[in-house]
Parts: C-alpha cells; structure tokens; sequence
C-alpha cells in the first residue's frame, strides 16, 4: 500500500471532501480516502502505484483537481 497527501486548491469546505470520498472510495485499488478542508488536502491509500493515475484523472474529472502525485 501506498498513501500520499494531495494538495487540492479547489477544496472549500466538508461537502467538498464528502464527493472526492464519494468518487474516489468505490475505485479499484483505493483503500482509503480523508480529507481536510481547512488545508485544502486530500490523503489517500492505495493497494499499488498503478492506481495513482486513474486518482489523478478522477479528481480532475469532478472538479477538484490535485497536485502531489
């Protein structure tokens, strides 16, 4: 497992972080997802380095799209 902290400028508040949860959890390979309003951050595990770029292209898919990769 690997898991790196995201910086996502467009975070505002918790409903924010609620969808990247709602979006990201179900994905193969995502083992966990949290988030943090106040930093505008985003922390997530995955089972393998492979997962990294389909995270990456949902984020910027729904919107909120992350640096940190």
């Amino acid at each position: 497992m690997e898991t790196k902290t995201l910086n996502v400028p467009d975070i505002s508040c918790g409903h924010c972080v609620a969808t990247i949860k709602r979006e990201l959890s179900p994905m193969a390979g995502v083992q966990k997802v949290d988030g943090d309003p106040g930093r505008k951050q985003v922390t997530v595990t995955v089972s393998s380095p492979e997962v990294w770029p389909k995270v990456e292209k949902a984020l910027d898919e729904i919107g909120y799209p992350a640096t940190g990769f």
